[in-house]
């Protein structure tokens, strides 16, 4: 045991007592030499033996942390606000190591267990407190169904399958081509599983490309899933725009795929995620995204009205695989400069478990043929952000580390609009997810897009001259997006 690390729970309430056993149990991470809690009716008091001191701003200036003490933030409910004032008296008492239990929206079976802690970051208290959802209540509609997340290996797919753990499922697959990130949430996942967070829904790895048409097919066919979470993607704006077709034929042919299979061996269940960048698109990411709503669009018109396809789209979220804030933080530690491409840029955002817990209740409540769009709120300069960060880092900015602006990539726009004003985004009965009006489309025109990008896209013999060939291809997007025309000039 290591008896030399001393834990300080922050939080006296049933979240923290729970983890404090979790540690008494595991005799392994130290031991909790005390809970702080502003609560008046329990400072003085034990839990267990272990004292309750309090106020948290009061006393934790007087606590004297060694190096290798922790504090672990137990209080789901808290709004960023406290969370963010807790953050500061701790940093301010010299923790070196913070961690934090997710909020009780992404808590995964209502119940905390140590296991789900992690190392508080920007996210936590940053931006808005996130909508509170019951996952168990939720998630009722997949009981005892089959569930496939594609593209379970990335930033979206990875917590979704964490939240899905609470979902009472039958069976969970995680389809992705990446080995190492499927190995890495199943990994995850069997852990929870373990620790006793989720129920026992039997975990399917799956390592495969859907751009592979038999495989895809073979694979929906043989798995007979219920639900499909269609989050598999490539999605980062400059490289697409370095490799369009790559874009093209992974994510509007890969999700044809999908679909026309989920279809064939009668999928009740399919919800696309999708993004801003698909408004009025000026990049091939934003294209490629626009092309999969109306192919989700059109399915659900051959599908049946006793299914559901749908698509959800939101804007950036904090925390993905590629984004802002990684780089950032990378930036930070290497001493800087922030880069920021724009002073004028600006971008919606939410975090990945609040817009998960979106996507996962949009599932349910979602009908047929119809398009739902999360509220982002207001957006942020993604200066600002830079400069939120930098202090978060415990750093001024400009003096400690520098921001500098280095100009927009191909593809980039300083705004993403979230909807057309034609779609009419308008409020449900359920906070933060709004219902689109759908746009109208010719399914003869999508076909025939479609029929253009194959060749390309799609090695055939008959037409192998045209394989791969980029500069048709933007021609052909160029004309069916004249918006690219801002971003795609010589």
């Amino acid at each position: 045991m290591n008896e030399d690390k001393r834990l300080y729970i922050i939080g006296a309430g049933f979240a923290g007592q729970t983890i404090a056993d979790d540690i008494k149990r595991k005799k392994i991470f130290g031991s909790v030499k005390a809970f702080l809690d502003d609560d008046r009716n329990l400072i003085g008091k034990k839990i267990d033996g272990i004292p309750i001191l309090g106020p948290i701003a009061e006393v934790a200036s007087l606590l004297r942390f060694k190096k290798q003490d922790e504090a672990i933030i137990a209080i789901p409910s808290a709004p960023v606000e406290k969370t963010r004032k807790i953050y500061e008296v701790l940093k301010d008492a010299g923790v070196a190591k913070i961690k934090i239990l997710p909020g009780i929206s992404q808590v995964v079976n209502g119940s905390a267990h140590l296991v789900q802690t992690r190392d508080i970051d920007p996210l936590d208290i940053l931006g808005r407190t996130p909508v509170t959802i019951s996952l168990k209540e939720s998630l009722s509609y997949l009981r005892g169904k089959r569930v496939m997340i594609t593209g379970a290996g990335g930033s979206i797919g990875s917590e979704l399958s964490r939240q899905l753990l609470s979902g009472g499922a039958e069976r969970l697959y995680l389809f992705g081509h990446g080995e190492n990130s499927i190995y890495q949430i199943d990994r995850e996942l069997r852990l929870l599983q373990e620790e006793g967070v989720g129920e026992k829904a039997t975990i399917v790895p799956i390592i495969g490309d859907m751009t592979d048409r038999a495989y895809t097919d073979y694979i929906i066919e043989q798995t007979k899933c219920d639900v499909i979470f269609h989050c598999a993607a490539y999605k980062h704006v400059p490289m697409m725009e370095e490799n369009p077709v790559a874009a093209i034929a992974n994510n509007v042919f890969g999700t044809k795929n999908i679909l026309d299979s989920s279809i064939k061996h009668g999928v009740m269940r399919f919800v696309l995620i999708s993004t801003d960048k698909a408004v009025n698109p000026e990049s091939v990411y934003g294209a490629s995204k626009t092309i999969c709503e109306k192919l989700v669009l059109d399915a659900a018109r051959k599908a049946g009205e006793d299914k559901k396809f749908m698509f959800v789209r939101f804007g950036n979220v904090l925390g993905s695989r590629g984004s802002i804030l990684p780089l950032f933080m990378e930036q930070i530690k290497t001493g800087g400069p922030v880069t920021v491409t724009s002073e004028k840029m600006e971008r919606f955002f939410m975090t990945i478990p609040e817009a998960c817990s979106l996507v996962l209740q949009t599932g349910g409540v979602g009908s047929n043929a119809e398009s739902y769009l999360l509220d982002m709120g207001e957006p942020i300069k993604i200066i600002e952000l830079a400069k939120q960060i930098i202090k978060f880092s415990g750093l001024e900015p400009y003096r400690d580390i520098d921001i500098k602006i280095i100009g927009k990539r191909k593809g980039e726009r300083d705004f993403e609009p979230l909807w057309l004003k034609e779609e009419e985004a308008k409020p449900t009965d359920y906070p933060k997810i709004l219902k689109l009006k759908n746009q109208e489309f010719s399914a003869e025109h999508l076909d025939s897009l479609l029929e253009k990008l194959k060749p390309i896209c799609v090695f055939e013999k008959d037409s192998s001259s045209m394989y791969r060939n980029k500069e048709v291809l933007l021609r052909i997007l160029l004309a069916e997006f004249p918006a690219m025309e801002r971003t795609h000039q010589k």
